[in-house]
């Protein structure tokens, strides 16, 4: 199976959903725990709900088609630690949020299937990503990129309480030019949800990686501005 679906837009904004994927190879489908095998981290139907919204935006869509458990799309390929002093969520996780084993005893992927997974599925998701940045930017001179992302409100192994409805990360504000920023912010505000800007989530290695809000002062070289929610 190809490690994502893309459905391209008409206007310069591409929506990344890099956890929505469910499907796990056989080979490592039957290594899972039994608490594993539900897939509890999945980002749950980010994908229907952006494509539902895309034509009206003309968005581009790059949806995962794998699970996080196979390889986690939204973490350096070498799996530099995004969030320090706080508990990390590998590239190849090895448990799920609440702490529980992904794999049965000894089923555990060694290095050498890690790398062959982040080449079988990491790299052809971010060539895909930066394919499409590329070809947005070529047609509007500039392109903007949202990725996309749910995860249970109350995960105590995580985060201390519950999380706010929206939480927006534009990773402490250099993955987005301050105006796009604000007005973005400041349109979910008055929507009657509870909302963060770069709280305990503030943008995963996409956001981060593809975030180059400076660029746009050299519009013939294009640039990105990217936000996480």
């Amino acid at each position: 199976m190809k490690a994502y679906h893309l459905y391209r837009g008409t206007s310069p904004l591409l929506i990344s959903v890099p956890h929505s994927g469910t499907f796990v190879p056989p080979d490592i489908k039957r290594r899972l725990s039994t608490p594993a095998i539900k897939l509890p981290d999945t980002d749950w139907h980010q994908e229907k709900i952006y494509y539902d919204m895309r034509e009206a935006l003309g968005a581009s869509l790059l949806a995962a088609t794998h699970s996080r458990y196979v390889v986690d799309l939204n973490r350096s390929p070498t799996d530099e630690d995004l969030y320090p002093g706080q508990v990390k969520t590998g590239l190849v996780p090895l448990e799920t949020f609440a702490g529980e084993k992904i794999y049965l005893p000894g089923e555990e992927p060694d290095h050498i299937e890690k790398a062959n997974r982040v080449t079988a599925y990491w790299y052809p998701y971010h060539d895909a990503l930066a394919e499409e940045l590329a070809r947005i930017k070529s047609e509007w001179g500039f392109a903007l990129l949202y990725d996309g992302h749910s995860i249970c409100s109350t995960v105590p192994r995580l985060f201390d309480g519950a999380l706010t409805d929206l939480n927006i990360g534009t990773a402490r504000g250099t993955s987005c030019a301050p105006a796009l920023e604000k007005a973005f912010y400041g349109a979910l505000e008055d929507k009657g949800y509870s909302t963060v800007l770069n709280g305990r989530f503030v943008g995963g290695y996409i956001t981060r990686r593809y975030g180059k809000p400076a660029d746009m002062e050299k519009l013939h070289e294009g640039g990105n501005r990217a936000l996480s929610l």
